[in-house]
């Protein structure tokens, strides 16, 4: 691969990249490593293992349920000229402010942290929304994938400064009391780090980014987003590749966002101390830098849609090997299989979720892009749902997390073949 620099995009693109950079430090520092074990270590303290996870499953199912029934209401009042940034801002906001908010769980305060969580989550989220969006105004066609894939390998690789100042705290506070616990003030302050961090680097976006594309003002916007709404749901079949394209996503994306969110607490759940989880999940940021570039440069060669099938192909392999996870032979044999398993997501987990974003805008109509990205962010919300739900119910069911994994594969699966529906030749005009 050519040598890769920043000044390859212009102001515009390089503020949209650098607003992953931030963003991503939420994902990693709180929803992938630590408050899935702050949740299991201390604020469920008192609640079966199984139990705890199955609530944390929860928790990840009601915040995209949130979003999913707002989204595509809120991208269609935001395609109107100015708006979306607007909206981008608020829930910018709520994110970073139920973020610091999440200093005030304490010792077996469970409910009261899923709720904030829940919310920081929503605020993540929606923001996530309407910055997608704005792929269609900071990059032409040909470029979405290249610049779509360089804001998921900044944003893994930059988040990984947060992620150690954050780690270096935990295990600061951990020598002096060296216990398998994490000490509650480190992870605190980490979570305010985290927010700093976020609102850092989202002011290039907030200032150089500007809204191109959009509709027409009109007398009642209000009904008239409404009317335009339920027009777009009567005619999205028309558009058939997008519609292939939602339903594929709707069921490989499910997969995908069930193993970021559950893979901390399962790695627990089966009795890897913090150390070693953490560790791994440093490893897969470094491994999802590169990794991802290649996804976006193997792209032009491939097309989008083949290198999606074929990233699918290596998470149905992972989540087979993380089904007989549990029931390897030594605490040894565990974790090389969980290293082994954060290795094979690195390689693949930004590719899809960059080349995702980037094939579906290639698909869609410029001027309505929030519109048709609420449904994108619809599908995948709802996708996010099924899969912990069935984690959850599995485990509650069974008392095995382990067995509500197999799913997954189904879903993957499903999502593969209806990709390979899709004409390829909608990437023909990317060099």
């Amino acid at each position: 691969m050519r040598s890769y620099r920043l000044k390859q995009f212009s102001l515009q693109e390089k503020s949209w990249i650098l607003y992953d950079v931030g963003n991503s430090a939420f994902i990693l520092v709180v929803v992938t490593t630590l408050m899935p074990i702050f949740f299991k270590d201390v604020a469920s303290q008192g609640l079966p293992h199984h139990v705890s996870t199955a609530n944390w499953a929860f928790a990840n199912v009601t915040s995209s349920s949130i979003l999913a029934v707002l989204a595509p209401v809120l991208g269609s009042f935001a395609d109107y000229r100015g708006r979306k940034k607007f909206f981008f801002g608020s829930f910018l906001a709520a994110g970073l402010i139920f973020t610091v908010l999440l200093t005030t769980i304490g010792r077996g305060d469970w409910l009261h942290g899923l709720i904030i969580f829940v919310m920081a989550r929503v605020g993540y989220a929606g923001a996530n929304l309407f910055y997608d969006a704005f792929l269609v105004d900071v990059a032409a066609k040909k470029r979405m994938d290249w610049v779509s894939s360089s804001g998921y390998g900044w944003g893994y690789i930059g988040s990984v400064i947060p992620f150690l100042l954050a780690i270096g705290l935990v295990l600061y506070a951990k020598s002096s009391a060296p216990t398998d616990s994490l000490p509650v003030w480190a992870v605190k302050a980490a979570f305010l780090l985290v927010a700093l961090w976020w609102l850092l680097f989202s002011v290039p976006m907030l200032k150089n980014v500007r809204q191109i594309y959009f509709i027409p003002p009109e007398s009642n916007p209000v009904q008239a987003s409404f009317k335009r709404l339920l027009r777009t749901f009567k005619e999205i079949k028309k558009y058939r590749e997008a519609f292939l394209f939602l339903i594929a996503y709707f069921f490989y994306i499910d997969g995908v966002n069930t193993i970021i969110t559950m893979a901390t607490a399962y790695g627990r759940e089966i009795g890897l101390d913090i150390t070693q989880l953490i560790l791994a999940i440093l490893m897969t940021q470094v491994v999802a830098f590169p990794c991802v570039l290649v996804y976006g440069r193997l792209a032009r060669r491939f097309s989008a849609r083949n290198m999606l099938v074929f990233g699918i192909g290596i998470y149905t392999l992972l989540t087979f090997l993380g089904f007989f996870l549990p029931v390897m032979p030594t605490r040894e044999a565990k974790l090389i299989m969980f290293w082994i398993l954060a290795f094979l997501v690195g390689t693949s987990q930004g590719g899809i979720q960059a080349l995702s974003r980037s094939f579906f805008g290639k698909l869609i109509p410029t001027d309505r892009s929030a519109e048709f990205f609420g449904f994108y962010n619809i599908f995948g919300k709802f996708a996010t749902i099924s899969g912990p739900f069935l984690v959850g119910v599995f485990g509650r069911l069974t008392g095995h997390t382990r067995y509500g994994l197999l799913s997954i594969v189904a879903l993957f699966i499903i999502g593969a073949v209806i990709l390979l529906r899709i004409d390829a030749r909608v990437d023909a005009d990317t060099p």
